[in-house]
Formats: structure tokens, sequence, C-alpha cells
């Protein structure tokens, strides 16, 4: 029976690091035309039935630039939306041939 849990934890530590090989990248969904951004800063979902992973990554993508507009508007003496503003425009002119923006009257149409 001691032998067995060295092994399980090994399997299990195993299993665990090759899951993030399968997560879908925020470029993959990109490409994929599944996610686009928006003028507000933030991803958006292009599909109108996203599957639980796209879901999932543009949640966690917008919390991690949520907290990156907020601190980055404290530091300029601003508020947080002007940052989700002004990143949005950017994130607009930057996005790649062929990926997906929303135009401002909420279409998604390929750049």
């Amino acid at each position: 029976m001691n032998l067995m849990k060295p092994r399980t934890l090994i399997a299990a530590l195993m299993l665990s690091l090759s899951l993030p090989a399968f997560a879908l990248s925020l470029d993959e969904a990109k490409s994929k035309g599944l996610v686009g951004e928006q003028s507000t800063g933030y991803l958006g979902v292009v599909s109108n039935s996203p599957s639980a992973e796209v879901k999932s990554l543009v949640q966690d993508i917008n919390t991690q630039r949520k907290a990156l507009y907020i601190e980055k508007a404290k530091k300029a003496g601003v508020e947080p939306q002007i940052m989700e503003l002004r990143t949005g425009e950017r994130l607009l002119d930057r996005a790649a041939p062929g990926e997906y923006v929303r135009t401002p009257d909420g279409r998604w149409v390929r750049k």
C-alpha cells in the first residue's frame, strides 16, 4: 500500500502538468474566430454558443485586464474607464488581419 501512494501522487502530478498543454490560448482563440477585441478594452465572445473553455478564457483574461486597468489608472490619477477605453482603442488597432473586432454598433467583423 505504501508503494501505491507515491505512484498515485506522481501520476496525478504528471497529469496536472500536462493539462495546461490542452488549454486554449488567447492567440489560438483569436485566430479561430472564437473571441475578439472590443473598444471597451475587454475581450468578447464572438460565437453565439461558446464552449465553457472559451467562456473561462475570456473571463480570466478580462479579470486580469481589469486589475491592470485599475492599477494603471491609480498611477496616472484617472478613472479606470479612461484606461479601458484608451487600451481598447489600441487593441482594436493592433488586432491582426483575420481577427474579430467589435464595431461601435455591436457587430463582430473580421479585420
